[in-house]
């Protein structure tokens, strides 16, 4: 593999680079579905058990609040399909109240997503409402339409910290946002929004296009003067499922992990906090290095319904935003209190009751199955229809490849083409390649 200028690994091609510049010029699939389908209303009347019990008394620490679907991007991998405002989206007065609903629920911070939060007329009105009822105020954005005087706005409006999207250099990130010109709109977003006294932060997509670029996405970072760095897994969910080519395949975690804990080494000398997503784990050789700071010094389980809360824009409620919202939905602040659905509603309930007897898979016999559960609800859920079984799992990788075996997901069933839809893969175990045929890979993608 090349060296960097200053010694480090150039990046890490998961693939050859004529398969990567195939998948850099390939269209959006030639499927008859539209690229923002409209949202389905609200399910209404969702069931509610009749008391809470002990272990619902826990309180969401963190929500992230989807409060327009509407959105200015294409993104290729974007689980919820976003584009246009959903049907009847909670109105101002509704917004500010289900704001002082959270307060009282015990959330602490909150940040607003999309679609793209900023294309509500009256975002800047829920920024401030949320830093008055005491709670902490973040956003996150693709940064399209960051122009200088929306910054200002939310600066104005109290708004503490912003993370925009970086999934690569420009040809790379162009192409997962799906606007050309995206790239330059994402540094021009971080400029505005420097200038305007907001903290900034980056998310990034990791997938196989944009790994050989995450290098040169931690030094926008440095430039940038970011202060943390997340980084997630792209997941077949949305449009991430009708691109099955680009996602990961679990034993490419082998390569990436290495990769990860070298980027941490560059991030913590320039004093940014690299933030590993909840999909990203688990329990491998580099967890402490990664995770360290958290208070076990790993990962926990997932906190989907226990420490986390997701809101949709029509005020569906969640356990986790990422969550599909077939079959995670657990009811709407229009029918019921904030209060009553966390409490009571029972896929809001389903961590905080899964046991190992849930899972089933690998992850059923894994050693750590007590402690991990499964990790990512949401990635197993939409890759198999159920939790339980989550193959991108480091430890696992390197568990099979002593049994000289490896994983490889097949899709079997398209995505419907509906907001927050998924697809359906199938696990094949396969031989891990041997020396020699890794070693001649290696040589033909040099």
């Amino acid at each position: 593999m090349e060296s960097a200028p200053d010694g480090r690994a150039a990046g890490v091609e998961l693939i050859t680079a004529e398969a990567r510049a195939d998948l850099m010029r390939a269209k959006r699939p030639k499927r008859d579905l539209p690229i923002a389908p409209r949202a389905e209303p609200f399910k209404k009347r969702l069931p509610l058990a009749d008391a809470a019990r002990p272990q619902d008394q826990v309180r969401p620490v963190y929500a992230v609040w989807e409060i327009t679907l509407a959105c200015d991007l294409a993104c290729r991998h974007c689980g919820s399909r976003a584009g246009h405002a959903r049907p009847n989206e909670l109105s101002t007065e509704e917004a500010l109240n289900f704001v002082q609903q959270m307060k009282e629920l015990g959330v602490r911070e909150v940040t607003l997503i999309g679609g793209e939060a900023y294309l509500r007329d009256d975002w800047t009105t829920i920024v401030a409402a949320v830093r008055s009822a005491g709670m902490q105020c973040t956003m996150t954005t693709g940064g399209r339409g960051i122009t200088k005087e929306r910054a200002e706005a939310g600066a104005r409006a109290g708004l503490q910290s912003v993370s925009v999207s970086i999934d690569g250099v420009e040809a790379t990130h162009d192409r997962l946002r799906g606007v050309t010109g995206s790239h330059q709109s994402a540094l021009a977003a971080l400029t505005h929004l420097s200038e305007a006294g907001i903290a900034v932060s980056v998310n990034t997509q990791i997938n196989r296009l944009s790994v050989p670029d995450l290098h040169r996405v931690l030094d926008t970072l440095i430039e940038k003067g970011a202060h943390s760095w997340q980084i997630q897994l792209t997941v077949a969910m949305g449009r991430g499922a009708d691109e099955p080519e680009v996602l990961l395949q679990p034993y490419d975690l082998k390569e990436l992990f290495p990769l990860l804990v070298e980027l941490k080494g560059r991030a913590d000398k320039a004093g940014i906090r690299l933030w590993p997503g909840n999909n990203i784990g688990y329990f491998g050789p580099y967890e402490s290095i990664l995770r360290g700071s958290m208070p076990l010094g790993h990962t926990l389980s997932c906190g989907a319904g226990r420490f986390t809360l997701g809101i949709e824009a029509d005020g569906t409620i969640k356990g986790c935003p990422s969550l599909t919202t077939h079959g995670w939905a657990g009811g709407n602040v229009r029918e019921n209190s904030l209060k009553d659905i966390w409490e009571l509603a029972a896929p809001l309930r389903y961590t905080r009751d899964r046991t190992v007897e849930d899972l089933w898979g690998f992850c059923r016999t894994c050693y750590y199955a007590d402690e991990c559960r499964a990790g990512c609800t949401w990635t197993s859920d939409v890759l198999f229809g159920k939790p339980g079984n989550n193959p991108y799992c480091h430890h696992r990788v390197l568990e099979l490849e002593q049994r000289g075996k490896r994983e490889r997901l097949v899709q079997v069933e398209q995505a419907p083409g509906r907001p927050f839809d998924n697809g359906k893969f199938e696990i094949v175990e396969e031989d891990w390649p041997s020396a020699s045929e890794t070693a001649l890979a290696s040589e033909v993608r040099s």
